[in-house]
């Protein structure tokens, strides 16, 4: 009888939760109708393929969490020499990688991992970058190092992507510290950063010269960003973070904005119970999109190219809890319809669509396959 309770404790939490604005009121989603594909293996035998990105040659830079970097050319794999030390606890682990927009004339790769620099026990996300001269990383520069340290092993982020005026923006989960982190911007953690490609604090981000705020900060109230891309018309960043127990988010990110975690939010704790009555509130930003129940998003895409001309500027989100890809229609900032692509497949940790324009999906325990147009 208590465990019945319980169940509809947090059903009626939710319903209640629902009478506010909800992105996805009469969002059915559809077992994928507007576009015929094949998949294919592209790269086998891989365990956390977290990051991918592809060199101007075709061949493929991935990161596995466990902290090894792979180059991938022509059926071979090459592990990276000289990578640098991987703090490697729960979520934590070697995490994104991009190249610069301008990579052929300056070699910069860009790369956040977890590390367990500076004082104190455990870690938190670091972004560096490096050039590959062969098989090995060389020129290894320090960017940003959050902090403080923690033997935590949940929330590290992280994602990187450039925007068309070459700021780079970069995400930090809130490391568990959930009422602390995220709305204090004097604190790591729960937050979008913006710096230029080397690291130096734009001058107009929007906390500079604030009394002991994070001048790298640009937006705040975040949870654990695991998915950011620049949408390919506006401009925007566009990320994606993982809710508790509903509660998922989509959210265009907006220069010194609050995104309101914890004091707004979709969901509940994982036992069912509430952490806040609040699901809007004046000076924080409504998500374009939110789960309830939750997908556990990871890996984000708009897709570009005409390989998927149905598909064309839509946005891609992988599913972790749920093993597919949904794509969200989009009417400029608006989703008005949802699609599942590759159910099924397995526990997407990203996906990318590469400079060929196919889609390509990273697996947990599997590799990465790609999305062939029939």
């Amino acid at each position: 009888m208590r465990f019945f309770l319980l169940i509809v404790s947090a059903a009626v939490l939710l319903s209640c939760r629902s009478e506010h604005k909800d992105p996805n009121d009469g969002l059915a989603l559809d077992n994928g109708t507007t576009s015929s594909y094949r998949i294919e293996t592209v790269v086998p035998e891989l365990n956390n393929p977290w990051g991918m990105t592809w060199l101007p040659d075709g061949a493929m830079l991935i990161t596995e969490k466990s902290g090894e970097l792979i180059h991938f050319k022509d059926g071979k794999k090459t592990q990276i020499k000289d990578t640098p030390d991987i703090y490697v606890r729960g979520q934590g682990g070697f995490l994104d990688v991009v190249l610069h927009p301008n990579y052929k004339t300056n070699g910069w790769i860009y790369f956040t991992h977890a590390s367990s620099e500076g004082g104190g026990e455990g870690g938190n996300t670091k972004l560096i970058r490096a050039k590959l001269d062969g098989d090995r990383l060389t020129n290894i520069e320090s960017l940003y190092k959050a902090t403080p340290n923690t033997t935590k092993g949940q929330h590290f982020g992280s994602r990187i992507a450039f925007d068309k005026d070459g700021y780079l923006y970069f995400s930090v989960g809130d490391r568990g510290n959930r009422d602390v982190n995220p709305q204090d911007i004097g604190r790591d953690g729960g937050k979008i950063y913006r710096l230029h490609d080397d690291g130096r604090i734009p001058a107009d981000n929007p906390f500079v010269g604030v009394s002991g705020a994070k001048e790298a900060v640009f937006s705040y109230g975040h949870r654990n960003p695991q998915g950011m891309d620049l949408h390919p018309i506006t401009g925007e960043i566009w990320t994606h973070e993982h809710g508790p127990k509903g509660g998922d988010e989509v959210n265009i990110i907006k220069k010194g904005a609050n995104y309101g975690w914890p004091v707004i939010s979709y969901g509940v704790n994982y036992s069912g119970t509430s952490f806040t009555d609040l699901t809007e509130k004046e000076g924080m930003e409504q998500p374009v999109h939110y789960w309830v129940p939750s997908i556990a998003p990871c890996g984000m895409a708009f897709v570009t190219g005409d390989k998927f001309p149905a598909w064309k500027n839509q946005l891609l989100v992988g599913s972790l809890k749920f093993n597919y890809v949904e794509l969200l229609k989009l009417d400029g900032n608006k989703v008005i319809g949802r699609e599942k692509i590759a159910d099924g497949i397995g526990r997407v940790r990203n996906v990318r669509v590469g400079p060929n324009g196919y889609i390509y999906i990273a697996l947990e325990g599997q590799g990465i396959v790609r999305l062939l147009p029939n």
